[in-house]
């Protein structure tokens, strides 16, 4: 009993410095966080973090000032509405309607085709006769400049010009009957002024011809289209479309035919082989019975 009351005294000290190393670590961790004291949290007086706020408010505003200052410099240098960089776009894409490069149906089947005529009649909607007839009459054949006129005026291209592919008189666009109606027209390229007589031709990729009629005649896309002004300057501007009938026989169902599609008769680029879309656009058709 002796020998355990000694052994039990020597720890006791070991124990009550312990304690005492504990205690003073959790004191300098509640002085650090707030000492009473000389009134400081985390280190600093409430003066000294005022200071500090005070600062970096004025440095980030500075910044901030500064940022806004350079961004409306190089706003003032640019036109809202032309862009200050245009040699990347001199030439437009092609593209289509209905905007699919595969478009495969079933003639007696009005849910197969049913979605692209929906597609056809909602692009054609803003080329409805009745809105079309509010827009200018324009000079056929000369371009339509207006570069001093606030206001700019938009040339009519109305529906009906589409005639079998207007979708007034068949609202199916000749799906029904397996001669479907491609709608073909090109990007809009601010400042465009094609040369030429520009017209859109397609062609088929196989050993025989497939007979294609074309709306507006020879499928052509009239000079007083152009120039286009922007969106904002020239709001309201409809780009000319160019519809392509395929006439298919039963001899053509149940054989996908590749169609490609350029825009010829001017100076613009239609054979980039690295841009497939430049000034062309190729897409396949199949119908079945």
């Amino acid at each position: 009993a002796g020998r355990w009351e000694k052994q039990r005294q020597t720890s006791c000290p070991e124990d009550k410095k312990e304690d005492k190393k504990e205690e003073k670590k959790s004191s300098s961790w509640r002085d650090f966080i707030y000492n009473p004291q000389t009134g400081e949290f985390m280190g600093r007086t409430a003066t000294s973090w005022a200071l500090i706020f005070i600062f970096y408010l004025f440095f980030y505003g500075f910044l901030a000032g500064m940022f806004s200052l350079t961004m409306w410099v190089m706003l003032q240098t640019l036109d809202e509405n032309v862009p200050r960089h245009r040699d990347r776009v001199a030439n437009p894409g092609l593209v289509i309607r209905p905007p699919s490069m595969d478009i495969a149906f079933s003639r007696s089947d009005p849910e197969k085709y049913g979605e692209y005529v929906k597609h056809l009649e909602d692009f054609l909607k803003p080329y409805n006769d009745s809105i079309q007839e509010r827009n200018d009459l324009c000079l056929v054949g000369e371009y339509t400049e207006q570069d001093g006129e606030q206001e700019k005026k938009v040339c009519q291209f109305k529906r009906s010009l589409l005639r079998q592919c207007s979708g007034l008189s068949d609202t199916t666009f000749g799906y029904a009957e397996g001669k479907p109606c491609i709608l073909v027209k090109m990007n809009r390229v601010i400042g465009l002024k094609p040369r030429g007589d520009p017209y859109i031709n397609c062609t088929v990729k196989r050993d025989s011809a497939l007979a294609m009629q074309y709306f507006p005649s020879e499928g052509r896309l009239d000079k007083m289209y152009f120039p286009y002004y922007g969106k904002k300057a020239h709001p309201g501007y409809v780009q000319p479309v160019v519809a392509v009938k395929l006439l298919l026989t039963k001899d053509d169902y149940d054989v996908e035919q590749t169609v490609e599609c350029k825009v010829e008769g001017s100076d613009l680029r239609n054979n980039d082989d690295r841009d497939k879309f430049l000034g062309r656009v190729t897409f396949r058709v199949k119908v079945s019975e």
